[in-house]
């Protein structure tokens, strides 16, 4: 129509080339938030997976490491994490680990991880579970860790990659301490190959102590991703209706169609003649 040909114009065009840009932008976003949906489900889905499942070995999943004392196997791929696997070894009690600041409950306490050396000298890290600082501490006082059991133990649990981030590790009161699970960073300070992913302790023969308790599985807030998916995309669709409602307003105003009417005055007092 003769009226819209104000959109051939340069400020116009412009308008029109910042809108498109801005909708494929949001569009985008919404596209990497589905993205994000997509992949946190698939860790949702793993980890349930892995409650229904029946161990395997630990082989089948954690390659063996290869190196010298002090050094961590290869990681696992990212899709054998939450797998239920099952292995036999001898705890070594000189060398558990704890790790600091970790919640159950709303309780600031320690989780605690004790290496289980196997048969071939390789071992695998275990975090057996969660305790409560000593009584009458803070949450940094050390926790009386009950004894890991003598002899052959058999664990199920399920595999957690090693966790990421600045690892400090030091020892205090003959044990280890941290504040995250870097396998790579914990080997260092152990005299044999370590395997590169750790377990979560299910069940354990002989029975693990009572004291501990399960550490909570956090489940990725997926739907948090897809709400950001609908709003990206709602924006965009915003955004082109935006432009399309203000040319439209443009073009009524230029075709002199809708002006405003004037507004009501107050009724002037009738004027008085002169007797």
């Amino acid at each position: 129509m003769v009226v819209y040909r104000f959109l051939l114009t340069p400020r116009w065009l412009g308008i029109l080339a910042l809108t498109l840009v801005a909708s494929a932008v949001m569009v985008l976003l919404g596209n990497w938030q589905l993205d994000r949906y997509h992949g946190r489900t698939e860790i949702n889905e793993r980890i349930d997976a892995g409650l229904r499942m029946a161990p395997v070995p630990l082989r089948d999943v954690l390659p063996a490491p290869t190196g010298g004392s002090g050094t961590a196997g290869p990681a696992p791929a990212e899709d054998k994490s939450w797998t239920k696997v099952t292995v036999t070894g001898r705890y070594d009690p000189a060398n558990v680990v704890l790790v600091r600041g970790r919640s159950v409950d709303r309780k600031v306490g320690f989780e605690v991880v004790t290496p289980l050396v196997l048969a071939d000298g390789t071992a695998v890290l275990v975090d057996r579970g969660w305790i409560p600082p000593a009584r009458g501490g803070d949450a940094t006082v050390q926790p009386e860790v009950p004894p890991a059991p003598t002899g052959e133990v058999t664990v199920t649990g399920r595999v957690h990659l090693s966790e990421s981030g600045s690892v400090d590790v030091s020892r205090r009161e003959g044990k280890l301490e941290t504040r995250r699970i870097g396998v790579p960073r914990l080997a260092r300070e152990l005299p044999y190959p370590v395997h590169g992913a750790y377990l979560l302790l299910d069940e354990q023969t002989p029975a693990a102590d009572p004291v501990f308790k399960d550490v909570p599985v956090g489940y990725t807030n997926n739907w948090q991703n897809f709400g950001y998916v609908v709003q990206w995309w709602i924006f965009a669709v915003m955004t082109l209706f935006g432009y399309g409602w203000v040319a439209r307003r443009e073009a009524r105003r230029l075709a002199g169609v809708g002006r405003e009417r004037p507004t009501d005055r107050a009724a002037e007092p009738a004027s008085h003649t002169a007797a």
